[in-house]
């Protein structure tokens, strides 16, 4: 939090909604991580194998996270605000 601006009730949100998703992504891992990858399913006198409905769930779960990542603006504490960079790193 000590990157990010505290004072902007938007940007901690979006560090809330990131840590929601963070402890979804990682249930979900678990759930994964003990029953597999693979799961029986029986269907009347059939049985069959597929992957577990949580691996897509997983996925969507993630471009979340990616998607919240790319809209968050830290704060430089070391540069004041002024960017890294100057015209004279262009030559």
């Amino acid at each position: 939090m000590s990157s990010v601006d505290t004072t902007s009730p938007v940007e901690v949100e979006k560090v809330g909604r990131y840590l929601k998703h963070i402890e979804i992504y990682r249930r979900m891992e678990r759930t994964v991580k003990k029953e597999g990858v693979s799961i029986m399913v029986k269907n009347a006198t059939q049985t069959f194998v597929k992957s577990h409905p949580l691996l897509n769930e997983m996925s969507k779960v993630n471009a979340s996270i990616m998607n919240i990542e790319r809209t968050f603006h830290f704060i430089d504490e070391e540069n004041k605000g002024n960017p890294k960079y100057s015209a004279d790193d262009l030559i």
